[in-house]
């Protein structure tokens, strides 16, 4: 059991290493009948690949995705379509630097999971971190696009709303700005900023964390279940299993623990064919079921332990040693992750939904269509 499995219907499974000859994943629990292209996936994974601005890694990966299986074409079809079989994707690695590696093959970073998953397993792959290397996240991205033709009425949207202690202003916010800078960030001024900011700590040879909003509008109320079944649940989960993550929250989140009842509960008027909110300080979910409201989540990427300044360490016969990680790091892991947190949010309210539909026969406001 190494747990290389998400989702309860809607399931995927990655698989891969960072400098293997490839990485991919099965997603298992797609219904049949949807349209599926490999350019459908890749304008998600262009969006994630790296080396597309100098404040992410300079590593030259295209992230061609190619699709093995789960998808049939004829004169009848209209266009590739899903047979509601297991889908499984294929991303090869072109740009891998294992001898970056080389010289602390035997030490362990700090910071990174090399000394853990050493103790776990008995054995690592040093090259970039194996299985623990966010590289794997691009086959998440990948399954997330199938899990947004899912999604159809659902939309999903993320902006990089913090950058080491410097905060967007949300007054500024405009979702149209986010792919115009390279930050996947709402707030042109704050972006601007950002730029100078990230080529400081670049040229010091050092690296900062980040905070991701990530908003789905669209999720009608019903979703989620209570107790251990809690939409919220799945989404911290989610959240908290891309790496480098550390922290994760819902709605107001940790700041609820300063409001008072007055301010915390969203307030409820009458519509014209049913109730709305007045705030959204349950960020969308009440008791772990979605209300209707806009799905508001934001977790906490911490700075890339990858730097170039020297650190002390041990080696693997717990020797202490200094250590400089060479090679093409990205001074923000939190950038490339904007993509990767719509991703996992995809992949949880498409998982949701049929959760839903299963038990209640209902579909919701939203729903997968077949042309």
């Amino acid at each position: 059991m190494s747990f290389n499995t998400f989702g309860t219907l809607f399931r995927f499974t990655t698989w891969g290493e960072s400098h293997g000859p490839a990485l991919g994943v099965v997603v298992d629990g797609c219904p049949p009948g949807l349209t599926l292209t490999p350019e459908i996936i890749q304008r998600d994974l262009d969006r994630r690949k790296p080396g597309q601005s100098k404040y992410t890694t300079q590593r030259r990966e295209a992230d061609a995705v190619k699709i093995l299986s789960g998808v049939f074409e004829d004169e009848r079809t209209d266009g590739p379509r899903t047979t509601g079989t297991p889908i499984s994707l294929v991303i090869e690695n072109t740009d891998q630097r294992s001898k970056d590696y080389s010289e602390i093959r035997d030490k362990y970073r700090p910071g990174h999971a090399d000394y853990t998953y050493d103790q776990k397993y008995g054995i690592r792959d040093y090259r970039g971190g194996g299985r623990t290397s966010a590289r794997e996240t691009a086959a998440r991205v990948a399954a997330g696009a199938i899990a947004r033709q899912v999604l159809g009425g659902v939309t999903i949207r993320a902006s990089l709303v913090q950058v080491g202690p410097h905060k967007i202003d949300y007054a500024n916010f405009d979702w149209a700005q986010v792919d115009q800078n390279p930050f996947f960030c709402a707030d042109a001024t704050a972006a601007a900023h950002w730029a100078d900011y990230l080529d400081g700590i670049r040229k010091d040879g050092n690296s900062v964390g980040a905070v991701i909003e990530v908003v789905a509008e669209g999720v009608p109320a019903g979703w989620g279940a209570p107790i251990y079944g809690k939409l919220s649940a799945d989404l911290a989960s989610a959240m908290m299993s891309i790496n480098a993550v550390k922290a994760v929250e819902i709605g107001a989140g940790f700041e609820a623990a300063s409001l008072t009842g007055v301010d915390n509960a969203d307030q409820m008027r009458a519509g014209a064919d049913k109730p709305y909110f007045l705030s959204n300080q349950a960020g969308g979910i009440l008791g772990g079921i979605s209300n209707g409201d806009p799905v508001v989540c934001r977790f906490a990427v911490k700075p890339t332990s990858s730097i170039i300044t020297p650190r002390q360490t041990v080696t693997t016969s717990n020797e202490d040693t200094d250590i400089i990680t060479k090679g093409r790091h990205d001074p923000c892991v939190g950038i490339r992750a904007v993509p990767v947190g719509e991703a996992m949010m995809a992949l949880v309210l498409a998982d949701h939904y049929l959760r839903h539909r299963g038990q209640t026969g209902r579909e919701g406001a939203v729903g997968f269509e077949r042309n």
